[in-house]
């Protein structure tokens, strides 16, 4: 088969599904952005784009449609480029929805089959909107904006004969008209790399402090620190953790930028917001904030870690979570429904409602004061892992199986 991957950020989701398609014998090419700063050891070709503001003064509700039809409109030239200097003609063309790029490539190769990576549907109705009270109560004419944002979404959708979700719970945001073409497949955890370290130990960046497995650590990441992610709620119970806790370390791990909160209204980051709210409680000696990481850190962090907290708004999982569990850590979560879809509370890992900040004071303070109670739940959480989200043993067989059919 000829398979085009077409993403932002290739190989992005297909980092692992499209190296093992090329292996088997198909013919695997990337389409992506110039500027894409990812290593890509795959065939790829570029298209030429750079960043534009489309703002709601100068277009609107139509501001999110514009610029996702404009990168659309640019990708489908490089896909003519493709077709007619090149000859290429793709058997199936899997892409993301999130960025317009596959908006109009049915009109290039009409007769490809068509595959989307259906990660998240935003729309009128979604969750997100309103889940949180410390932020404004979403509007009506927020929600007729959410409305109008998601057009790229519809016309991706639907132009797809069959959509990719990684969850249950990502798949039911989608409307019940496309959940025919849906299937669930997980893009896969490699359980043998992320394997639990009885002897692991790791230096904190940007620090001389070196831990190791039995000290009291405390991980949360992000990719960026922001409230969607539950940065704030975290930051309030750390507090009164560290004051029971006198041994303890917290270790935070992301950036400073936006993912899926916008920043604060004072114009700071969230860091630096919450550090001026719960900072003065802190012993800042035993708060280490790390930024982004290598991912052997991080790897080395899971092994070590005592408790990892993870909150999520009713969004996306983060791999993160996944991954921690794989490496035997214990997962304190939201009890929010993507969460709630792996960890079963008390049995491979604890739930905690998102927004008691007391009661995630208190569950971080007994999993650091009587770690050898939660052996189980470690181990259960590995089990988890291993038995519904391994790479090798059942994503990557049902990913590839995906693909293969479509052609």
């Amino acid at each position: 088969m000829r398979i085009l991957f077409v993403h932002n950020n290739f190989p992005g989701q297909f980092k692992h599904l499209a190296p093992a398609l090329a292996e088997r014998g198909h013919d695997v090419l990337g389409l992506t952005p110039e500027t894409n700063p990812n290593a890509i050891t795959l065939p790829a070709a570029k298209y030429k784009w750079s960043e534009q503001r489309y703002s709601q003064k100068d277009f609107g509700l139509a501001a999110a449609y514009a610029k996702m039809t404009r990168r659309g409109e640019v990708v489908a030239a490089a896909a003519l480029e493709l077709r007619d200097r090149h000859g290429y003609h793709p058997d199936a063309v899997f892409g993301t929805p999130g960025w317009g790029e596959t908006l109009f490539l049915r009109e290039i190769w009409p007769k490809a089959r068509h595959l989307l990576y259906g990660e998240f549907y935003y729309g009128p109705h979604d969750p997100i909107l309103g889940f949180d009270p410390e932020f404004a109560a979403p509007t009506t004419a927020d929600r007729i904006s959410r409305t109008a944002a998601s057009a790229h979404l519809v016309m991706a959708s639907v132009s797809a004969d069959q959509i990719l979700t990684p969850m249950q719970w990502q798949a039911r945001s989608h409307p019940g008209f496309l959940r025919d073409r849906i299937s669930v497949i997980h893009d896969g955890i490699d359980t043998a790399l992320l394997t639990p370290g009885g002897d692991a130990s790791v230096q904190v960046p940007g620090s001389a402090l070196t831990f190791r497995r039995g000290d009291e650590i405390i991980t949360f990441i992000n990719r960026n620190l922001e409230p969607a992610r539950g940065f704030h709620i975290f930051m309030r119970a750390l507090p009164a953790v560290l004051a029971q806790r006198p041994n303890a370390h917290a270790v935070i791990i992301g950036g400073d930028g936006q993912s899926y909160s916008a920043p604060p209204a004072t114009g700071q980051t969230w860091k630096q917001t919450m550090l001026e709210e719960v900072g003065n409680r802190l012993d800042l000696s035993r708060v280490h904030f790390t930024g982004t990481i290598p991912y052997r850190t991080f790897i080395a962090l899971m092994r070590v870690t005592r408790v990892h907290a993870y909150l999520t708004y009713p969004f996306v999982l983060s791999w993160s979570m996944l991954e921690a569990m794989s490496a035997g850590a214990h997962v304190i979560g939201s009890r929010t429904p993507p969460v709630e879809e792996v960890i079963e509370d008390g049995v491979n890992g604890q739930l905690v409602d998102f927004f008691d900040v007391a009661e995630w004071s208190s569950a971080l303070i007994a999993a650091l004061n009587a770690p050898e109670t939660f052996s189980r739940v470690r181990e259960n959480a590995r089990t988890t892992i291993v038995e519904r989200y391994d790479l090798r043993s059942i994503c990557l067989p049902r990913l590839i199986e995906f693909v293969e059919k479509a052609g």
